[in-house]
């Protein structure tokens, strides 16, 4: 035994696959080079911010970058949030705007959600645009990738969460207490749907009117520019707004 793990690890320096990354990074950043990070679990998984206790073991908003890289915050220069149309969560936790009815299923079947590790469906509901204020607050996103529009062309309604209440009090902020999420109530915003295809669509102009009025309304509540639009499973799939 100790023979083969000697022979696996004279292999494994001969890969030269372990190094110091916070001195590679910065010899590169030293270098001019541009670096893309890109993170692992929604921003309301993080361990701090998160809707704890359901939460994932580590820093999943932008502040995980630094700790995980040994990068200062001001080596960051932009923060792109990535986003669906809809909402989804694996597993427990709260979901204010769970969609538990024919809606919720044609979501998940319609966008094909089952988790990637788990193979579990994923629930589905409407874009909770307060939780998503939050994230931009903690992130400080730049620019947002709104991805899979497409899956909403066959609703005839769509909506989306603006606030919530609990007992009776407006939020200005999501709660802090476990046990106060199963006590929202969601205050909704609600569109009429464009009912039909955008998956050829390759250009903001081309988008039915009534698309872009739920684009515009969510970058104009979350107050960060949405400037890429997912229509589609293929790369090419996709919107650039200049």
């Amino acid at each position: 035994m100790e023979r083969e793990e000697k022979d696996h690890r004279e292999k494994l320096i001969a890969l030269n696959l372990v190094g110091d990354t916070v001195g590679y990074i910065h010899s590169m950043r030293n270098k001019g080079r541009s670096i893309l990070v890109e993170g692992a679990n929604g921003a309301l998984l993080d361990i701090d911010f998160g809707t704890y206790p359901y939460v994932t073991s580590s820093n999943a908003t932008v502040g995980g970058a630094c700790t995980g890289l040994g990068i200062p915050p001001t080596a960051i220069t932009q923060v792109y949030g990535v986003v669906k149309a809809y909402q989804t969560r694996v597993g427990t936790g709260p979901f204010p705007t769970e969609l538990l009815d024919e809606v919720g299923d044609s979501l998940q079947s319609i966008g094909k959600e089952v988790g990637v590790t788990t193979g579990r469906r994923r629930r589905c509901g409407w874009l909770d645009l307060f939780l998503l204020r939050r994230s931009a607050q903690i992130n400080g996103y730049t620019a947002i990738a709104l991805t899979k529009l497409d899956v909403l062309d066959s609703f005839k309604e769509i909506k989306v969460a603006v606030g919530y209440r609990l007992n009776g009090e407006i939020l200005t902020s999501p709660p802090a207490q476990a046990a106060a999420w199963d006590h929202v109530e969601v205050e909704y915003k609600v569109f009429s749907g464009w009912e039909s295809s955008t998956e050829n669509i390759r250009t903001w102009e081309e988008l039915p009117e009534k698309c872009r009025e739920y684009v515009l309304f969510i970058e104009s509540f979350i107050q960060v520019p949405i400037r890429w639009i997912g229509v589609g499973p293929e790369r090419e799939s996709l919107i650039v707004r200049d």
